[in-house]
């Protein structure tokens, strides 16, 4: 007698949920969300390096659950993670941000949105999902001025500055496809009053070319420095997290500029290609933060394992991108529920398994790579 095929429909891992987006995408669509820069070396190297990474379970600690509740600033959660910001969702689902955060929601973790977002702030605020608003800079200071009240106004909880798009990183899928949004997917927060003339440069097609790298550098203003870190601080009393930290120095700078937290990134691998891998960057970032803020962490995470590799080397917690948008992609706001609520219950048991009872345990537990040699830096949350 055969055993019973399972469902096809239910996702066992995250790679299931990848697979299902897959199908689910026009091939272009698929490549701008899942590709990365240059020869993709970062990308993989992401998935590689904490691939590397082995984590030493305790023995005899009675421990038959482990419990990731927790809290990132201020934010009660079920588990230490946060929806990283990505931009345009209505390309995956047409109920893109809104149903995204409604599963950031019911799956009581924080929903961080994108400031080209494909609805407005107010709108996902409005979903009742406990939002952070995250922000680029600008060329028009005074507009960003405005995105920071509008995210105030709207209940947003922290302010996320992503500081390492100076300009968008070559991403070769986007060029060989002329990669374009279509007429119906927009940064909605940009959006110019009615009667105003609205850029097209997004959606208009190129031979060679991606329409979306046109726009950031049409939007965005590659000065960026500490001098305007000192003025978005000086703007908002909302948490202010800096997102796009690799380096110790910059990390210890961003602190005592005023950054109420860090998240250690490079951009999913789709920015400096041959860049580090980001779980590689935290053991030297959070000794440089020494315990003066908490330490977030993106970058390759598909599974619980992999978040408390990220705990063990003494992240706060880490923000989920593609395995997110992947779920919205396959099943809309269900689909994305489906793949958060994956990543909880792989975290929880990987901490019972691993003898964690708690995240406090799980920081205290110690990481070796593949050869038995101790990870750099082994320890800094102990």
């Amino acid at each position: 007698m055969s055993a019973p095929a399972h469902d096809a429909g239910t996702p066992f891992d995250i790679d299931d949920v990848a697979r299902a987006a897959c199908r689910a995408l026009p091939g272009p669509v698929w490549d701008f969300i899942d590709g990365g820069s240059g020869t993709e070396s970062t990308l993989a190297a992401n998935r590689s390096a904490l691939g590397g990474i082995c984590l030493v379970p305790r023995a005899l600690t009675g421990v038959t659950r482990g419990d990731c509740a927790g809290e990132l600033l201020g934010s009660r959660v079920s588990a230490p993670l946060a929806v990283a910001p990505m931009a345009y969702q209505r390309l995956v689902h047409p109920d893109g941000d809104l149903a995204l955060a409604r599963a950031a929601r019911s799956a009581g973790t924080v929903y961080v949105a994108s400031m080209l977002s494909s609805h407005t702030v107010e709108e996902i605020a409005g979903t009742g999902a406990e939002t952070w608003f995250q922000l680029y800079w600008l060329r028009d200071r005074d507009r960003t001025g405005a995105l920071v009240e509008r995210a105030e106004a709207a209940g947003c909880r922290a302010l996320v500055l992503t500081v390492d798009v100076p300009r968008m990183g070559r991403r070769l899928r986007d060029l060989r496809n002329a990669f374009a949004l279509p007429p119906t997917v927009t940064a909605a927060n940009l959006d110019t009053p009615a009667g105003e003339a609205r850029s097209t440069t997004a959606h208009t097609a190129r031979p060679g070319a991606s329409a979306v790298t046109a726009h950031t550098a049409e939007t965005l203003d590659p000065t960026l420095n500490w001098a305007d870190l000192a003025w978005i601080r000086a703007r908002t009393r909302l948490p202010l997290v800096i997102k796009g930290i690799m380096d110790p120095g910059d990390a210890a700078r961003a602190v005592e500029a005023g950054a109420d937290a860090v998240v250690v990134s490079n951009h999913g691998g789709r920015q400096l290609d041959g860049a580090l891998p980001s779980i590689s960057a935290l053991p030297g970032v959070v000794r440089a933060v020494d315990d003066r803020c908490p330490v977030l962490m993106d970058g390759g995470i598909r599974s619980g394992a992999d978040v408390l590799k990220a705990l063990a080397l003494g992240a706060t917690g880490v923000l989920v991108g593609r395995p997110a948008l992947w779920g919205l992609a396959a099943g809309g706001q269900e689909g994305a529920s489906a793949a958060l609520r994956l990543l909880h219950t792989e975290l929880e048991e990987a901490m019972a398994l691993a003898g964690c009872g708690d995240l406090a345990a799980a920081r205290r537990l110690s990481v070796r790579t593949a050869a038995g040699a101790q990870v750099a830096d082994e320890g800094t949350a102990r």
